[in-house]
């Protein structure tokens, strides 16, 4: 009998984390194909990238907002 709540709980989390992961995969999903993302030179630098204003499209390059569009 403890055997078969300890097997039902360790199903029920792993079925909760399985919709977490699935949640915040559609979510980053979501955000990528919607509306085009803007940052500023200072949030470029602070996340690691370097801002290339002056290149055509004014994007960050590298770090966390890489391909971000620099406004």
């Amino acid at each position: 009998m403890r055997i078969r709540r300890i097997l039902t709980a360790v199903i029920a989390t792993a079925a909760l984390a399985g919709l977490g992961l699935t949640s915040a995969a559609t979510a980053t999903a979501a955000t990528a194909q919607g509306a085009p993302s803007y940052v500023t030179p200072s949030q470029c630098k602070q996340g690691g990238g370097t801002p290339a204003i002056n290149e055509s499209g004014n994007f960050c390059k590298g770090g966390t907002h890489d391909g971000e569009r620099v406004d």
